[in-house]
């Protein structure tokens, strides 16, 4: 109990250096267990978007679970039934299995397809009637149809004669009406089954989640109970040929903790059915997108992990600049303990109980902290850039509270560092020390300045080579993948070039005061002594400073790069806000069928037919809602041309310059003159066209040149060519395979030319139409007009929704969200350890400013002599800070080129730098600075200087 209450006593005294200490310990817990909870958190919301996506693109009701089977012959009676029960009572269970409610559940049999004649039916009928049909029964049929003549059958009926109801197409195929009665008749036995069709249904879901449809039309469906009392329970006229069972499954309470279950329970389901009763197999749309997530989430968390490695250092960091400053105040009352007689076991479990009360109360803080910096996460759209995105469904799991819990055991065992040191001390030896404060620190002792620099150089060279061999990756336009090592080595360089620096600054500062030490006042001359003599003793401060500054500069830059590029990509592949094709009405025939029997040679080596079409009319999508401006885009990509005496392949372009200038989106820099000008070149002249790069060093073609176009079935028009251009609109000059510095490898080739003269001298085909959106205008604003106007559609492409579902992709909002998030919590870290610091040395040095004041220097000289400090650390050390993160971006941002395929990456990849980011990130640090130098004010304002040269001082 005496220690209990010495613990607190001594937490008491130093309740401020505690209490940092004890929000380093709840950052780190908060950081740690974040990681877990965003992973599982925007997984878990990637999933469900893309279950809804597979039920928009593929029209398939994610949560559909079925698992069908045939019913072999050949087996006993008994043995079959048992074997159906068995199947019944296995699919019963399998929601439960799979951890999911049941929104609709199916169950549907048949027998084997049997020919059928009306009762009343003609000698012609029976040798030409070949209708045939099976016995059909679903669960709940009332529900699950509409009647829409006659009633729903009898499943009571004694005189053996079976009613059913059946599809419109059927009854019209067996040429009779309702009513009238149907014959089967078994070859060979001469048995007879009679069926009466007493309704005509159409399907009508039970539910909005009912997958049922009236697969296959030629049936007869009747009573479930019927069909099992007459073909499954007993041995029936006809034989079973189908069983199946269906579920719609709740998809919104998948959880990707629980994927391994549903791939293993949906195999278990097919491997159940595979041969057991006949030929099965199970359905489930929702497969193939789950099973790929449990090596998305590996990924995810490793990405995370080396994300966040900067910060955790940083972290380390601040907890073991806190301890080691409560250790330095607690030097000379652990040396004091030893000496007399104190152990050092005992003297560290008395720092353990400490370090345990403190990690206790950061556990308990931390995870709840952790849920808000996962919010932080799913909000994040760019470096320090928010959106009102719906937050995440965050939820604190037990994942999260072991994580929490490893990392408060490795932070007690770092914090008991200095105290494991200090105990080692004897009271004549503290003494020595702090007489000693001149020499090096132990990092720099041990070179870690000189290791950090030569291991982060090498995997810098190492990713220079890699950047060579670009084209051997291959990603989607809104995917991305990036090493994890990009994101760490960054930070090991900051780290070793900060301590290279401070390695040499001392020196410089040392030569500044031997240059001027003839000159200097008192204040100045006594500021440069103390940072020449004591530069370990500002290195925490000044390394937390530099990779603060260092690592925001190389967050904000690497953020913008890539967001930058993934959204050129898209909008350069796009080339406008929205690309449409619309229906144009022709007298294209039919497609035949392939290898038709008897066809002419002659009619096979024909010349293709030209089409003729009819062009919509244009001005309807100049007017549809929200629409500022449209342009008429005609691609042919598989065009022709003939340049002196070469024959080529294209894509044609025909445009109308003037529409296409309001319309088209092109970043800056990929053509030599600006896109309007190569626009007025073509408006000069009716034949004038572009050609690509390409082209003009394939074929030799210049400016001047007359060329000919064409495509398949047509004869060609000549055009002359009035510029060469690199780039266009929606236009990749990359090969499809293959390296484009190759020269045995063909690249594309593009003609422009103006649409009026390619329909008038070629031919009239359908083109696309382009749109660009009015300011603040909605892509549901022109969906909702063209379904109300019923304009038909064939394609659709949205760069809106394209950028939407790319800003959402995990791994970029990973991206942003922690390197805004590691920048917040470095901007905390260094403030409070700026205050800490700062603190803790005024403190210190408040019998020095006291001698000061006693030998004349005026309070007005001790504040410049403290700005001048700070001009020579913080100051020095974010000047540092801005360098080291400016060679760290130039460095290491280029690198992240090899997280997008060579081969797609159009427009070419590009280093983004805005100045609004550095002036953000300099306006966050230098507010910190601002507020922390205003508190240091006040706490030197208070200081009683005068009272501290009293008796007994030293």
């Amino acid at each position: 109990m005496a220690l209990l209450t010495m613990i607190f006593r001594k937490m008491a005294k130093n309740r401020w250096l505690q209490l940092n200490l004890w929000f380093g310990l709840t950052l780190c817990v908060a950081l740690f267990s974040s990681m877990p909870l965003y992973s599982h958190a925007i997984l878990q919301r990637t999933l469900f978007k893309e279950l809804q996506q597979l039920q928009k693109d593929q029209n398939i009701y994610p949560g559909l679970l079925r698992a069908a089977t045939s019913v072999s012959g050949g087996r006993e009676f008994g043995a079959q039934l048992s074997l159906i029960r068995k199947a019944d009572r296995y699919m019963a269970d399998a929601p439960k299995r799979m951890g999911l409610d049941v929104q609709a559940y199916i169950v549907m049999r048949a027998t084997q397809s049997f020919r059928v004649l009306p009762a009343d039916a003609t000698e012609k009928e029976k040798k030409e009637m070949t209708v045939s049909g099976s016995f059909r029964a679903v669960s709940d049929l009332e529900k699950r149809v509409k009647v829409i003549d006659g009633r729903l059958p009898n499943p009571n009926r004694t005189d053996g004669v079976y009613e059913a109801v059946v599809t419109p197409k059927f009854i019209i195929d067996l040429k009779r009406d309702l009513g009238s009665e149907l014959v089967y008749t078994n070859k060979d036995t001469g048995a007879q089954l009679r069926i009466v069709p007493v309704g005509i249904v159409e399907a009508n879901a039970a539910n909005a989640y009912d997958q049922f449809s009236l697969e296959g039309s030629s049936a007869f469906y009747i009573p479930f109970d019927q069909f099992n009392h007459d073909f499954v329970e007993n041995p029936g006229p006809l034989k079973l040929s189908l069983l199946s069972w269906q579920y719609s499954l709740d998809y919104s309470q998948m959880n990707i903790d629980r994927i391994d279950t549903y791939v293993s329970q949906f195999n278990a389901i097919n491997n159940y059915f595979n041969t057991r009763i006949g030929i099965g197999n199970a359905d489930m749309p929702a497969k193939n997108p789950i099973a790929t997530y449990t090596e998305k989430k590996d990924k995810l968390n490793l990405m995370l992990w080396s994300l966040y490695s900067p910060v955790m250092f940083m972290l380390a960091f601040y907890l073991f600049m806190a301890a080691n400053l409560i250790i330095d105040r607690q030097k000379t009352e652990i040396s004091v303990l030893r000496s007399r007689g104190a152990s050092r076991l005992q003297i560290m479990t008395v720092f353990l109980i400490e370090s345990l009360l403190l990690g206790a109360l950061a556990l308990a803080a931390g995870p709840f902290l952790g849920v808000f910096f996962t919010k932080i996460l799913g909000a994040s759209s760019g470096f320090l850039e928010f959106v009102q995105r719906a937050s995440l469904d965050v939820v604190l799991n037990s994942t999260a509270y072991k994580i929490a819990a490893a990392a408060i055991a490795g932070s007690i065992l770092l914090i008991l560092i200095p105290a494991l040191l200090a105990t080692r001390v004897t009271i004549v030896g503290h003494k020595q020390r702090m007489a000693r404060l001149t020499k090096l620190s132990f990092w720099h002792m041990i070179g870690a300045d000189v290791i950090l620099l030569v291991v982060s150089v090498y995997f810098l060279t190492r990713f220079n080579s890699q950047l060579s061999n670009l084209k051997a990756l291959a990603l989607d336009p809104t995917s991305i993948q990036v090493d994890p090592l990009i994101f760490f080595m960054p930070a090991l360089f900051s780290l070793g070039a900060g301590l290279l620096i401070l390695r040499v600054y001392p020196w410089f500062v040392k030569l500044v005061f031997w240059i001027g030490r003839k000159w200097w006042t008192p204040a100045l001359y006594s500021t440069l002594l103390q940072i020449s003599r004591s530069s370990t003793q500002y290195l925490t401060i000044k390394v937390f400073l530099i990779m603060t500054v260092a690592t925001g500069l190389f967050s904000a830059n690497a953020a913008r790069t890539i967001n930058g590029n993934m959204e050129d990509r898209i909008q350069y592949t796009t080339g406008s806000d929205i690309q449409l094709s619309v229906h144009w009405d022709n007298d294209k025939p039919p497609p035949g069928p392939s290898g038709a029997p008897g066809q002419p040679q002659e009619e096979t080596a024909a010349a293709p037919k030209v089409v003729t079409y009819t062009e919509p009319s244009f001005i309807t999508m100049t007017e549809l809602a929200g629409v500022e401006s449209a342009a008429r885009v005609f691609r042919k990509d598989d065009a022709s041309f003939s340049a002196g005496g070469e024959n080529g392949a294209a894509t044609l372009y025909g445009i109308d310059p003037y529409e296409f200038g309001h319309v088209a989106w092109m970043r800056g820099g990929l053509l030599q003159y600006p896109l309007n000008s190569y626009l007025n070149l073509l408006s000069s002249n009716p034949k004038a066209v572009l050609v690509s790069r390409s082209m003009a060093k394939q074929y030799g073609v210049k400016a001047g040149d007359t060329i000919s176009a064409r495509w398949e079935g047509l004869d060609g028009a000549d055009f002359i060519v009035y510029g060469i251009v690199d780039y266009w609109p929606g236009w990749s000059p990359l090969p499809v395979t293959g390296d484009a510095d190759d020269p045995e490898v063909r690249l594309p080739n593009l003609i422009v030319g103006q649409l009026p003269y390619i329909q008038n001298h070629l031919a009239l085909e359908p083109y696309e139409v382009w749109i660009k959106l009015k300011e603040g205008a909605g892509s549901k604003v022109i969906y909702d007009d063209l379904i109300k106007k019923d304009i038909p559609i064939e394609k659709l492409v949205d760069a809106n929704q394209l950028l939407i579902r790319s800003s959402n992709d995990p791994f970029r909002l990973a991206i942003n969200g922690v390197m805004t998030l590691g920048f917040v919590i470095s901007m905390l870290i260094s403030f409070f350890g700026f205050l800490l610091f700062w603190v803790l040395t005024l403190s210190g040095r408040t019998l020095q400013f006291g001698i000061l004041r006693a030998m004349g220097i005026s309070f007005r000289q001790i504040i410049g002599m403290l700005l001048s400090e700070q001009a020579l650390t913080s100051a020095a050390a974010i000047l540092f800070g801005v360098v080291i993160g400016n060679t760290v971006s130039s460095l290491f941002v280029p690198l992240f080129q090899l997280s997008f395929s060579a081969t797609d990456q159009v427009p070419p990849f590009e280093i983004v730098r805005r100045l609004s980011d550095y002036a953000q990130l300099y306006g966050v640090v230098g507010l910190m600075l601002a507020i922390g130098l205003a508190v240091l004010g006040i706490r030197i304002s208070r200081m009683k200087i005068t009272q501290a040269l009293k008796l007994g001082e030293e």
